[in-house]
């Protein structure tokens, strides 16, 4: 990984890329952000991107509270214990 920010539109670019990567990540379960970028070996500014976008799309589920960092889980839709979440409601 390099230290250098890469320009947004990049990033943005390579999330239809990233979605198998992200789903393997959290097949064995919800997992934070900066677990899931050190799984995938992607710093974990670039990974937001992806999982938000996933997340707004509904290919991820966010768990109801953070955990005692302050950190969400995101898992996958329709797995697990995270299943009987209520799929994000937004009016």
């Amino acid at each position: 990984m390099t230290s250098a920010l890469r320009d947004p539109r990049e990033v943005i670019r390579e999330e239809l890329l990233m979605h198998d990567p992200i789903r393997e990540a959290v097949a064995s379960g919800p997992a934070t952000i900066a677990e899931i970028a050190e799984r995938i070996g992607h710093p974990a500014h670039e990974v937001v991107y992806w999982v938000m976008g996933m997340r707004r799309y509904g290919h991820l589920i966010e768990s109801i509270e953070a955990d005692d960092d302050g950190f969400f889980s995101y898992g996958l839709v329709g797995q697990g214990p995270e299943a009987t979440l209520e799929e994000c409601e937004y009016e």
